[in-house]
């Protein structure tokens, strides 16, 4: 399956490619250079991110993922899951190796799914940084509450549908 992934994504950038320089060649090189940068930047925080994630899913005891956000934990954990996302700092490299740390120590996946939504929706930092600066209160306060079920809805469909 990873093999079918990878050939996928790199016949889509290869498919970019052609586009680009079909379309106006001489963007090619800036456009290849802008990429190779971006993907020399990105992959030593992903390297760390993996290993990190590693290692805090072996400082992570199992016994605590079990009794807060293990497949037992049912409707809490999906909670205590939310609110762990909504806290989490960082961006992707952070939230996802968290993620992938509960998931080796041993976390339910309907947990681990509301940790993920919750981060990408309610995430406090970027409430801080980017909401409050530029939305009003009142906007914020109501994306915050029809955003509110989404996590459990997704952890809900989890329940129904099974392990992913």
């Amino acid at each position: 399956m990873n093999l079918i992934t990878d050939i996928l994504l790199w016949s889509v950038v290869a498919a970019m490619a052609g586009w680009v320089f079909y379309a106006t060649p001489q963007l090619l090189k800036p456009a290849a250079m802008d990429g190779a940068g971006d993907f020399l930047r990105l992959v030593p925080r992903i390297l760390v991110a993996v290993l990190g994630s590693g290692f805090i899913a072996a400082a992570m005891p199992e016994t605590i993922i079990n009794a807060y956000i293990g497949p037992q934990s049912g409707w809490t954990g999906v909670t205590v899951g939310t609110l762990a996302g909504a806290l989490a700092p960082g961006g992707p490299v952070v939230g996802f190796s968290i993620a992938a740390a509960a998931m080796k120590g041993g976390a339910g996946h309907p947990q681990v799914v509301a940790f993920v939504v919750a981060w990408t929706l309610f995430a406090v930092q970027r409430i801080i940084v980017w909401e409050m600066p530029f939305m009003s209160l009142r906007f914020i306060i109501l994306r915050g509450i029809v955003s509110l079920p989404l996590p459990y809805l997704a952890a809900a469909a989890v329940m129904l549908l099974g392990r992913p």
